[in-house]
């Protein structure tokens, strides 16, 4: 008699995997195969919504070490000098669905959560310092822009750069994902970047801003769009691949955090909009400072409950963290969280890979999927010894803000435009082959069914970019060389 014998989901012995009951070898198959019934509802059900954007990816678990002191800036528990948290990562494309290659030209999410001492912090993340847009409100439609027609469901780059080009606000992001950026080796030589402007409070409340960088150990390194093509149609599954066969074979990979600080009266007066999503700081204004080290050591076991469920969202803060009056990071605060309940159900913190490693103490009670158990009271206030709160442990972090309600731009700044930094890429960034490179990514892009009058914009675009890039797309594309 083996103990290793199956079961149905309630943990009874089942009499066979292989064969239905009938009436006879060849009869009718019986109601009362309550095994077969299970077997057949649950597959029926095994699917659960993918994510509208970065819906193809994967991650591993492993460990965050804190390596330099940056308590005078933070009393984050996981920040301290010495700290060790688990976190799990997840790194995806955002426009392909679960089944889309793993190559194809697109940013990177790169989204991790810490399962610190005083709850979960979770930072969202591209693998680019940048995004296409500053306001949520075109959030949306710009992700519809890079998804498929709805006339015959195809990919269309000429529907890309009709948004792109009436969006100037995209230049800086999209020419870093033209660029050798745009479709990085392996998910282990790519950096990760809050993007977003978080920001911190001291142990003497004091409040800074501040950006997140992970940089790779193992180098960045990138594919060829022709490479990238090749391996597209070989391996759909190359970057996902890459990641569990090198922890599988015990190495490693690893990223050093670093961290620009901004001190909170600075952003009043600084030359660009801080909390603008499409603008870096530059480090010549705001230097690096080192943190510590993140290192992936362990591999999922089930894909489904640990990483196609691995809810991440920003408004996940712990006590000396927070957000920032980035426009683009407040509605994720709410969009996020949204997105999980719609796909995972109300109840989604409470699936292991995204339940904290502390005691939850919280009035939330019922609902579809509810794992604990919900003891009296369920209201505050009370008088029956519930938890109450205490605003010295809070994670909330607040700044002052004032003016009219309006539906404006952000205000520009001296050196405040879209073009602006992303000719400094293209110049001062780049080198002369890396320029090569970006021009011919261009050209092939936009020489793959763009047309007129978008055709137009799209030439016009690369030269407020950069008058020589724009120039040499336009030759380019004119004279058939994508």
């Amino acid at each position: 008699m083996t103990e290793n014998y199956a079961t149905n989901d309630a943990g009874a012995p089942i009499p066979s995997v292989e064969h239905s009951l009938t009436v006879g070898s060849d009869g009718p198959i019986l109601l009362q195969d309550h095994y077969l019934l299970e077997q057949m509802a649950n597959f029926n059900r095994e699917r659960i919504p993918e994510r509208q954007p970065h819906a193809k990816g994967g991650g591993a678990f492993g460990q965050f070490e804190v390596t330099h002191d940056v308590s005078a800036f933070t009393k984050a528990a996981f920040l301290q000098p010495g700290a060790t948290t688990e976190m799990v990562a997840r790194f995806s494309t955002v426009a392909g669905e679960r089944g889309s290659p793993d190559t194809w030209r697109d940013p990177r999410g790169f989204a991790l959560k810490f399962y610190t001492s005083e709850g979960n912090f979770d930072m969202v993340g591209n693998n680019t310092p940048v995004f296409f847009l500053r306001d949520p409100m075109k959030f949306q439609n710009f992700i519809r822009s890079q998804k498929r027609m709805q006339a015959n469901n195809l990919r269309d780059h000429h529907m890309q750069w009709d948004f792109w080009t009436l969006s100037p606000e995209s230049a800086h992001q999209v020419t870093w994902l033209m660029g050798d950026r745009g479709i990085p080796k392996t998910w282990r030589h790519m950096n990760g970047y809050s993007s977003h402007t978080y920001s911190w409070l001291n142990a003497a409340d004091e409040l800074f801003w501040v950006k997140y960088h992970f940089k790779t150990d193992q180098g960045i390194d990138f594919l060829t769009q022709e490479d990238a093509d090749r391996l597209a149609g070989e391996d759909g599954d190359y970057h996902q691949r890459d990641l569990f066969t090198s922890i599988e074979d015990g190495n490693f990979p690893s990223w050093t955090l670093h961290v620009q600080i901004m001190p909170f009266e600075d952003a009043k007066t600084y030359r660009y909009n801080p909390f603008d999503l499409t603008k870096v700081w530059p480090h010549a204004d705001y230097p690096l400072h080192e943190v510590g080290k993140m290192t992936l050591n362990r591999n999922v076991v089930d894909y489904h409950a640990q990483m196609e469920q691995a809810a991440f969202e920003p408004n996940n803060v712990v006590p000396g963290t927070g957000l920032s009056p980035d426009k683009m990071l407040l509605a994720r605060g709410f969009s996020y969280a949204d997105a999980h309940r719609h796909r995972l159900g109300v109840n989604y913190k409470q699936i292991p890979v995204n339940e904290p490693h502390v005691e939850v103490r919280a009035y939330s009670k019922d609902g579809p999927m509810r794992i604990h158990n919900v003891t009296d009271p369920v209201y505050a206030p009370n008088s029956m010894g519930g938890p109450q709160a205490d605003p010295r442990r809070a994670s909330e972090v607040r700044w002052a803000s004032d003016g009219d309600m309006v539906r404006a731009a952000s205000a520009l700044r001296a050196d405040d435009d879209d073009w602006g930094q992303a000719g400094t890429l293209v110049r001062e960034v780049l080198n002369d082959e890396q320029r090569d490179r970006l021009a011919h990514n261009i050209i092939g892009h936009v020489s793959d069914g763009v047309k007129e009058p978008v055709l137009s914009r799209v030439f016009e675009y690369w030269r407020n970019v950069d008058p020589d890039l724009g120039k040499k797309v336009e030759e380019g594309v004119r004279n058939g060389d994508g």
